[in-house]
């Protein structure tokens, strides 16, 4: 289990070098969470009539309601009365018909924009380097596309629209006060900026706690995606570490729930202080008015009217303010969704940079340099060649920067110094769709997603027919044992291949490689977790396939070494021998030790 202590060391977003963008508060400002209902100013602008609309609307009924009790009813004029009523039930029908047809393009708008938030963020984090997924933790990346941007679905469905509704009324409503009696609607303005006053302190609190909420969140969803994943609940129950686990799921979820405890409190504290607006408030209209009554300078139905029109200030200031901390309570969130839009990617097209249509596949290192972490680095001064249909075989001791120097051919990473070129052109003038067009990668551990056999194929070729997945198959000596299952290629194999055994995914994997046809294959020793049966027979297949194609593949077992055109030594980043197997046998420098102890010993291989 990992140490709980190094929670939160692990950077977020970037890569090496740390070259990731990161928004500060000064960044996530209004102006950039309104830009995004850019898009939408139409829909916008519709919204805003209608509230202008159901404000107008919602101004008539407190007139009707004092006409209704200094004329209609003192008067006894009944037929007055009854339309007086009328309007009385018309008006919030039609109000409540044009909510309806706001509320409607409110939701359509704000799904429309958290739509465009996750697509944003989706396709910024497909351009991102291996560099940024080495550094970043899956459940945290993971939690910012679903979890935060769900923190955010209020400010976004919401908030924006009804901060124009209320602006709206507020107005409105302020207008028609001041046509009433303008020192009674002074008299009730005047405590507005006593509300005013804490709602800075208020959301600057609450966003700092929203942050932490989240980052804890993300926390617990990096745990939970280890502890559940098929090789973590292995690992778990083999090492007996379900009550460690238990207990660490527990901390994260107290921290969890004292958080929200701690934002809902002083929400509450503030909503308390909103509801004393409107009793103040009224308090004070009584109390005036009554006097105003008592002089004769205003009537009943005036005061009534007047109270009406300040319950509708009031209801709409406070929402207002509760508004502006949902938004500073939310700028902790848009954070984190704007760090990972900024990030900038390491691995990029260059203006100039074109497709390659036909690739011969001559592959050139010239003193590459390539450092994770600026200063230390993990290949240096690399230099070599492979002619096309040749194979190029990498031996070292672990760490020896043989799977870093492979990437590089995919552009998994660019080099910190030197080029990587094929047929005459570095890759970073090759566009990135078309250089991995020509190129299959196998690992030591394929990963299959959790889909059909069938699907898992076409990843490499989506428009592949049913007869050239079974050639692949057949090729990688899997077809027999995918044709034996009850659906066949229809099989679900479960979450990273884990219904198969090990040997099983790795044909797999080498039949959608045959299945892509690259120019070049990349092979992390692709035989690695077969059988001697089963890896006699791949071995034969891939010798075939690479016959016309170039190949990289880190080598350890002597199969893989004795087929090799060239054989590199690395050691500490360095090319520290070259030559063929025979070659640097005579040499008798590492690559004779590491045969000694390393491929000399593997059974069936002397």
């Amino acid at each position: 289990m990992r140490d709980s202590s190094m929670r939160g060391i692990v950077p977020s977003g970037g890569g090496r070098g740390e070259r990731g963008g990161k928004a500060s508060f000064k960044e996530v400002s209004l102006l950039r969470i309104l830009r995004l209902f850019r898009p939408y100013a139409g829909q916008m602008t519709a919204i805003l009539a209608l509230a202008l609309g159901g404000a107008v609307i919602g101004l008539i009924p407190p007139l009707v309601m004092r006409e209704a009790i200094d004329h209609a009813i003192p008067r006894g004029e009944l037929s007055g009365l009854l339309g007086l009523v009328g309007l009385m039930v018309a008006l919030p029908v039609i109000s409540g018909m044009l909510g309806l047809w706001q509320n409607h393009l409110n939701t359509k708008v704000g799904q429309a924009v958290m739509r465009d938030i996750r697509g944003s963020l989706f396709r910024n984090l497909q351009r991102q380097s291996m560099a940024f997924f080495t550094a970043s933790r899956s459940g945290e990346v993971i939690q910012r596309l679903t979890g935060d941007v769900q923190a955010v679905q209020n400010v976004v469905t919401n908030t924006v629209v009804s901060s124009i509704t209320q602006i709206v009324i507020v107005v409105t409503t302020l207008a028609i006060l001041f046509s009433l009696d303008w020192r009674l609607a002074l008299l009730s303005t005047i405590i507005l900026p006593l509300f005013v006053l804490p709602v800075r302190k208020v959301g600057n609190v609450r966003r700092k706690l929203r942050g932490e909420t989240q980052k804890v969140r993300g926390e617990m969803s990096t745990l939970l995606g280890e502890i559940f994943g098929v090789s973590g609940a292995l690992l778990t129950r083999i090492f007996g570490r379900e009550v460690q686990q238990e207990r660490e799921f527990e901390t994260m979820n107290q921290q969890v729930m004292d958080l929200e405890l701690r934002l809902n409190l002083v929400g509450r504290w503030f909503g308390l202080l909103l509801g004393l607006l409107g009793p103040l408030g009224t308090a004070l209209i009584f109390l005036y008015g009554g006097y105003a009554v008592m002089n004769g300078t205003m009537t009943i139905g005036g005061i009534v009217a007047f109270t009406a029109y300040v319950g509708r200030l009031y209801g709409p200031v406070g929402t207002l303010l509760n508004l502006h901390v949902e938004v500073a309570t939310a700028l902790g969130v848009f954070q984190r969704l704007f760090e990972y839009e900024d990030l900038k990617p390491d691995v990029t097209d260059r203006p100039n940079a074109a497709a390659m249509r036909e690739v011969a596949g001559h592959i050139a290192y010239r003193d590459v340099t390539f450092a994770y972490v600026a200063g230390k680095e993990a290949l240096r001064g690399i230099s070599f060649e492979a002619r096309p249909g040749e194979t190029v075989a990498l031996v070292g001791p672990s760490g020896a920067g043989k799977s870093t120097l492979i990437s590089l051919m995919a552009r998994l990473y660019d080099p910190t110094g030197g080029s990587v070129e094929l047929d005459g052109r570095d890759l970073r003038d090759i566009r990135l769709e078309s250089l991995r067009s020509h190129i299959a990668y196998v690992t030591q551990e394929s990963f299959l997603f959790h889909a059909t056999i069938a699907e898992n194929l076409r990843f490499a070729r989506s428009d592949a027919s049913q007869e050239e997945l079974e050639e692949a198959c057949r090729r990688a000596y899997i077809h027999d044992f995918i044709a034996a299952l009850p659906r066949g290629y229809d099989t679900a194999v479960g979450e990273r291949g884990h219904r198969l055994s090990g040997g099983e995914r790795q044909r797999l994997a080498i039949a959608r490689a045959m299945l892509k046809n690259p120019r070049i294959l990349i092979l992390d020793e692709a035989t690695s977790h077969l059988d001697s049966e089963s890896e006699a027979y791949v071995q034969a297949a891939l010798e075939e396939l690479m016959r016309e194609r170039t190949t990289l593949v880190i080598a350890h077992r002597l199969s893989t070494v004795l087929t090799a055109d060239r054989i590199l030594v690395l050691d500490g980043g360095r090319i520290v021998e070259r030559g063929t197997h025979s070659q640097l046998l005579a040499l008798n420098g590492l690559y004779a030790r590491l045969y000694r102890t390393q491929f000399e010993r593997v059974p069936g291989e002397r």
